[in-house]
């Protein structure tokens, strides 16, 4: 049985990587889920310097999910080579980073730093049309790994942004990103994030999810990943029918610390119970 797929060039053992944010870079988690059963850890977002992310309170549960607005906290490019690829190394998984930044030279700073390291790609994002056609043109001159484009669902058409990372050379494309939401503290009478706003994830923006996949996977020619409130390995092959490549598990993360795990076994005792010898077989296969 064969569970591998391959992105960009890049073969994954299997289709299950976690998210980005939900899984620090790895360390947290291993004692919980072994990582040499996944087929990718993808890391926190890292920027060019140490970024202390956004005042408390920061995450709220909201009915079939939470909000979060973190701020994209993380130590840095610096720290992040000296202490958490090292780390990952030493397991038989691929290393996928997100890189994050405040403007386009933030981003090609840490894509330049990435050059020489032992990883297998880098995730960017973007809302905007134009602006993820040119990062995404910018990125790839500079990057030696695949690009990962990772799309926000919080647009009027999801398939233009999608075509504008393919245009601008995008060798993946990711989605969903979060939803943007807001929770009232009624007791306190004040926002229950500091931030006011916070991504909405989890098991209620699903459907929201598997849809723009779907749409994507028909619209582009290019891999894509798929995420969005998987919790489960039914979840997840919701996503490899409509055409996802590979999932990404984030905030099943929270309440299962091995829920990556449980879907890679899920996901092959489908494949045992409907005779599929090959998982390539089922991407995209509902039209």
């Amino acid at each position: 049985m064969k569970t591998s797929v391959n992105l960009a060039g890049v073969e994954l053992k299997n289709p299950v990587m976690t998210a980005s944010g939900t899984f620090g870079s790895g360390m947290e988690y291993a004692e919980f889920a072994d990582l040499n059963k996944l087929g990718a850890v993808v890391t926190k977002g890292v920027a060019n310097v140490p970024w202390p992310g956004n005042p408390t309170p920061r995450v709220a549960e909201v009915y079939g999910g939470m909000l979060n607005a973190i701020g994209l906290q993380n130590p840095g490019i610096d720290v992040f080579a000296s202490r958490d690829i090292p780390f990952l190394r030493q397991y038989d998984t691929k290393i996928i980073v997100n890189v994050c930044g405040k403007s386009e030279k933030d981003y090609l700073e840490v894509v330049e730093r990435l050059a020489d390291e032992p990883v297998e790609g880098g995730i960017a994002f973007g809302q905007n049309a134009a602006n993820i056609e040119h990062i995404t043109a910018a990125v790839k001159k500079k990057a030696r790994q695949p690009v990962i484009m990772k799309l926000s669902p919080n647009v009027t058409d999801i398939t233009e942004m999608a075509k504008a990372a393919e245009a601008g050379g995008a060798d993946v494309i990711s989605l969903i990103n979060t939803i943007t939401g807001m929770k009232i503290d009624i007791n306190r009478q004040t926002f229950a994030l500091a931030n006011k706003t916070g991504g909405m994830s989890g098991p209620a923006v699903k459907p929201v999810a598997v849809r723009m996949v779907y749409q994507v996977a028909n619209a582009v020619s290019v891999p894509i990943i798929g995420m969005g409130g998987i919790m489960t390995a039914e979840d997840a092959l919701e996503f490899i029918l409509a055409g996802a490549t590979a999932v990404s598990v984030g905030t099943a993360n929270f309440c299962n610390p091995h829920a990556t795990i449980d879907i890679v076994n899920g996901i092959e005792d489908y494949m045992r119970a409907k005779n599929v010898d090959d998982i390539n077989e089922l991407i995209g296969i509902v039209k």
